[in-house]
């Protein structure tokens, strides 16, 4: 699919947008880049500070006044992700998309050296959060005129290799629930979800999971913003369930 980056200053006008790991990488990258197309966003994180920081930003550029969550999705259970549907429904009235940016690995190793627990937290924030966040704000979702779930997937997530057992594992989990859950909202057209990895980019976590790689053999982060606008937006109603697998290193922002 070709990718026209020329998106009106306003196409996200109206909406509100959650947006979870948007202290840093890509999840802050989004959260900034939809605030500067019109967008409201939430800014999911675990880190207070981190938060402060993409907030003031968002308010320095004199964007809509996004809102502000601290959540930290390993420890989170049914009540306090209740009560972030609840509280974006009481501070916002309403929600049109969420962007599950949010990520945790640990590092690449043999599985002989992996244990439960290292398993269990990676499906915790890469697997599980992302189902029980949306499925919290479904409800907020259905009553938008146009919502969009994007779950942010990673290269070994699609493509099994040695030493990535846990983290991969817990990231193809997306590709079933993405598939899982655009099946069984067929009977609601304004809802859609959809599965986009970005590839190789310079986030924190790829410079974590290969630190050996070059810079200019990873993307720029702004490369992949103009496809989280079309699939976050009204451009790509009507398609879901898909997965889109992109490989930018040889486009710059």
């Amino acid at each position: 699919m070709m990718m026209n980056n020329d998106f009106a200053k306003d196409c996200l006008a109206g909406r509100v947008i959650l947006v979870t790991g948007a202290s840093q990488g890509i999840g802050r990258a989004v959260a900034e880049c939809y605030a500067r197309h019109g967008a409201t966003v939430v800014l999911l994180a675990r880190s207070v500070r981190g938060l402060e920081i993409v907030y003031d930003g968002i308010i320095a550029e004199g964007l809509s006044e996004p809102a502000a969550i601290t959540l930290d999705l390993l420890t989170a259970g049914e009540t306090e992700f209740n009560n972030l549907a609840y509280q974006i429904k009481q501070t916002l009235g309403r929600l049109d998309g969420i962007v599950h940016c949010a990520s945790h690995f640990y590092a690449a190793s043999p599985l002989v050296n992996q244990g439960i627990e290292e398993w269990m937290n990676q499906y915790r924030i890469n697997t599980v959060a992302p189902f029980a966040i949306t499925r919290a704000c479904l409800p907020l979702l259905k009553e938008s005129p146009d919502a969009s779930v994007v779950f942010v997937g990673e290269t070994h997530g699609l493509h099994p290799g040695a030493f990535w057992g846990a983290f991969g594992a817990s990231k193809q989990g997306l590709s079933y629930l993405t598939a899982v859950a655009a099946n069984e909202w067929d009977a609601y057209p304004n809802l859609r979800v959809n599965l986009l990895v970005p590839g190789p980019v310079n986030s924190p976590q790829r410079i974590r999971t290969h630190p050996g790689e070059d810079r200019s053999e990873r993307a720029d982060i702004e490369a992949v913003l103009p496809h989280f606008l079309y699939w976050g937006g009204a451009a790509s109603a009507g398609r879901s369930g898909e997965i889109i697998e992109l490989d930018l290193r040889n486009k710059k922002a």
